[in-house]
């Protein structure tokens, strides 16, 4: 089995910048602790591997240093993965800020590390609550945001009153997993979806 430090620097070889975070929902899923990559990455760092410097948005990325990547970790043409473009958290957050507060909701919104829930409109009676995920870097770290998300959705079911949703990126991957959730826990969840995308455009999905 491959070991943690040894992940981390395949991981870090084809995206450059990765947080500690950003590693262990690649590697270990969402809501997995990130204290293990910490550590190996700290531990890699000691041995001259990688070097961790403050990103222009003030977050500590993993960089290795070019001297030390063996060959075959050398990322070419076919394996870098292009989609790293796609809409982040705080971006579709912006986008149903404005398309809620057309439609006459006031709106709540938790942007960036804050805690709490990610939207929480209002409008007279009505209460809308939506959890947000981004795009992710990876095919894997997608399944692990739709089944966090979904968990952090339910988790937030203390208003009988209120409506419930998830908000993804207009993603194929995204919609096929809300396929294969089964009808009866959307049923009785009554939880929908709202797809976003990058022209701003949202899809609401129940």
């Amino acid at each position: 089995m491959t070991t943690l430090p040894k992940q981390i620097l395949s991981l870090v070889v084809k995206s450059p910048g990765l947080t500690d975070r950003e590693i262990t929902n690649a590697l270990r899923g969402v809501c997995a602790p990130q204290q293990p990559v910490n550590q190996a990455a700290r531990s890699l760092e000691s041995q001259g591997i990688l070097v961790r410097l403050r990103r222009d948005d003030g977050l500590i990325g993993n960089y290795v240093t070019e001297k030390e990547v063996p060959m075959v970790l050398r990322p070419d043409s076919s394996s870098v993965n292009h989609d790293a473009a796609g809409l982040s958290e705080d971006e579709i957050k912006k986008v149903l800020k404005v398309w809620l507060s057309e439609q006459g909701w006031s709106v709540k919104i938790a942007m960036g590390q804050a805690r709490g829930i990610d939207i929480d409109a209002t409008r007279g009676k009505e209460r809308w609550i939506i959890e947000v995920k981004g795009t992710g870097k990876y095919p894997q770290m997608r399944v692990n945001y739709f089944l966090c998300i979904l968990g952090e959705t339910l988790q937030r079911m203390d208003d009988p009153a209120a409506l419930y949703s998830l908000a993804l990126p207009d993603l194929e991957q995204f919609k096929k997993l809300w396929g294969r959730l089964p009808i009866l826990a959307k049923d009785r969840t009554q939880i929908s979806v709202l797809f976003v995308s990058k022209s701003g455009a949202v899809a609401h999905v129940k």
